[in-house]
């Protein structure tokens, strides 16, 4: 992928959606990515058939974008996305899919996308949680999110864990962004046990466990 940043040019970044499914992902990139991306957007929001033979009557025929993130609901239009995206090598993001072509990228929830500098300034800010931390007096006083779920869910539930005592404070902010998580909490997974909800909590906790560990090893008053 080209790197626009390198140019001073935002990361064009491509939405494809139906009934506003993307909207609160739209929201957080706007949000914590600020002027480092051009957003579009692709909005299907008419009844479709159970099946759609030809995505083609409902997709763009030409993609002008660095990444396409697929929030469409229908399996059949994301299978002729992935087809055209995979023609124009362009990365496209599909959380909780399955499929082995090259260019779709599925990681479970958003927030499990491991830090990957081939998406580009997207990569570098939005997926698996990272933080650093300061601790002083036992208690967190400040948070620092290095990389954070697109929904805006990892910054707002940092936002809260401010003030809490380092033992508590990783279980309060996976129950924060479990709060905050715009994942369908009805998707239980029973190879996981548990639902998309649960796992971004999951990540979060951990996440901030790491960085009030290396917080303490680097010294930070108790």
């Amino acid at each position: 992928m080209e790197d626009r940043r390198a140019k001073g040019e935002p990361q064009r970044i491509l939405v494809f959606q139906q009934n506003g499914s993307g909207k609160n992902k739209i929201r957080g990139i706007g949000l914590f990515g600020g002027d480092r991306f051009e957003v579009e957007t692709c909005d299907i929001d008419e009844a479709l058939p159970d099946v759609v033979e030809n995505g083609g009557e409902y997709l763009p025929r030409v993609i002008a974008a660095d990444l396409v993130l697929d929030y469409l609901k229908h399996p059949d239009l994301s299978s002729d996305l992935w087809s055209l995206c995979s023609e124009l090598k362009i990365p496209v993001i599909a959380s909780n899919r399955r499929t082995t072509r090259g260019c779709v990228i599925t990681p479970r929830i958003c927030c499990a996308l491991p830090r990957r500098e081939d998406l580009g300034e997207y990569g570098r800010i939005f997926g698996t949680p990272e933080f650093e931390t300061v601790v002083v007096d036992g208690r967190v006083s400040r948070i620092t999110v290095l990389h954070g779920a697109p929904c805006g869910a990892t910054w707002e539930a940092a936002k809260q864990t401010v003030g809490i005592r380092m033992e508590d404070a990783p279980v309060h902010i996976g129950l924060e962004a479990q709060f905050f998580c715009t994942a369908d909490p009805a998707g239980w997974d029973v190879l996981y046990g548990r639902s998309p909800v649960h796992f971004s909590g999951e990540l979060h906790r951990a996440a901030l466990e790491r960085a009030i560990a290396v917080s303490r090893s680097r010294g930070s008053r108790r």
